[in-house]
């Protein structure tokens, strides 16, 4: 996954969190809603100016606008989640197949 594409996804992850439309968050920073959806599609890089009206807007740090830890791809979640499996003992084993059958269960 780019660059583009991982800093789009967080903007998005983060102005769904805050409860926001992209309509209203287009407004906020001075963008057409078709615009800022290229930038969180990843289609758009985002301008340093624009980049600096989303942190303010979205009132976050410029760190956690870059933390793309969790955003992976299906590939990079599953190799880091087998990666994580085989290091396990036994117990964490049942531990972590308890928690995914009651994660489906709901």
């Amino acid at each position: 996954m780019s660059l583009k594409e991982k800093l789009g996804k967080r903007i998005q992850e983060i102005r769904k969190s805050k409860k926001l439309t992209q309509e209203k968050l287009a407004e906020m920073i001075g963008l057409d809603t078709p615009n800022l959806s290229n930038i969180e599609r990843g289609k758009r890089f985002v301008t340093s100016e624009t980049l600096e009206k989303i942190i303010t807007s979205l009132q976050v740090r410029e760190k956690d606008l870059f933390d793309f830890e969790h955003i992976k791809t299906k590939q990079e979640l599953l190799n880091s989640i087998n990666k994580i499996l085989l290091d396990s003992d036994i117990k964490e084993l049942e531990y972590y197949y308890r928690m995914i059958n009651l994660y489906r269960e709901i």
